[in-house]
């Protein structure tokens, strides 16, 4: 038996676009209220005149160091309570290591490890206390695999994959239920890395993925029962695997 997403407060981190816009819409129409966590205070403002009022706009900055400490606590005191975070916001590199600067390598660090880790780090002793959350991180099937044309991303969502393990067995005894969904490729800005040719291809074989695809699982994910975990879904176009 599923459980129903109604009345429940969700945070989504890179909600703008992409994923982070596909979850948006399937958490509302699954009756959440839902603050979308993003750096872009106009394209917030334009999506919550289109959403309506259960869409709550949340301007952070997640690669400044104070602005993404100051995210939960200024989320609580909009709506009082956080049943879901979704962090889903992240940034890529791809290509041969001696190609990639290290202003590239911090700023994909700090956003996909870092920033992550603080913001679980944040939400967690709330959902300690009121005994139940869901924490899901949008992973990626390179944290998985020594993906050799983006060894700096792969390594980042290896990270995660370690990280969001040893969470999820420490949050069990608080009814906190801890899961990363790890897509393969989906058309999103962050594809905007990958080589002209690598890109045109993917497209050609029908290796790309639509950001919706990630938002099902993730609704399937969050509406398993309280004693049922699923840790991680693997989800990927049919062809990526023959390219």
């Amino acid at each position: 038996m599923s459980e129903t997403l109604t009345g429940k407060v969700a945070v989504v981190t890179g909600a703008a676009s992409g994923i982070g816009l596909a979850a948006v819409e399937m958490l509302l129409k699954s009756g959440c209220k839902v603050v979308m966590v993003d750096r872009d205070t106009a394209a917030l403002d334009t999506l919550v005149a289109r959403l309506g009022d259960n869409a709550v706009p949340q301007v952070t900055d997640l690669l400044d160091f104070d602005s993404c400490n100051a995210m939960v606590p200024e989320i609580l005191e909009k709506v009082g309570h956080i049943d879901i975070l979704y962090c889903n916001a992240g940034s890529y590199i791809g290509g041969d290591i001696w190609d990639t600067d290290p202003e590239s390598i911090d700023r994909m660090v700090n956003l996909n490890v870092n920033a992550v880790m603080k913001n679980i780090n944040a939400v967690i002793p709330h959902m300690m206390e009121r005994k139940t959350g869901d924490i899901v991180v949008t992973n990626s099937i390179a944290g998985h695999f020594p993906a050799e044309w983006e060894p700096v991303y792969s390594a980042s969502k290896w990270a995660i994959t370690s990280f969001m393990q040893g969470v999820r067995r420490q949050m069990i005894p608080y009814g906190v239920k801890v899961a990363q969904v790890s897509p393969g490729p989906v058309i999103s800005a962050l594809l905007a890395d990958w080589p002209e040719e690598n890109l045109r291809k993917a497209k050609e074989a029908g290796a790309l993925m639509d950001p919706e695809e990630v938002a099902e699982a993730l609704e399937f994910m969050l509406t398993r029962k309280r004693g049922v975990t699923v840790r991680d879904v693997i989800i990927m176009p049919t062809a990526f695997e023959r390219m």
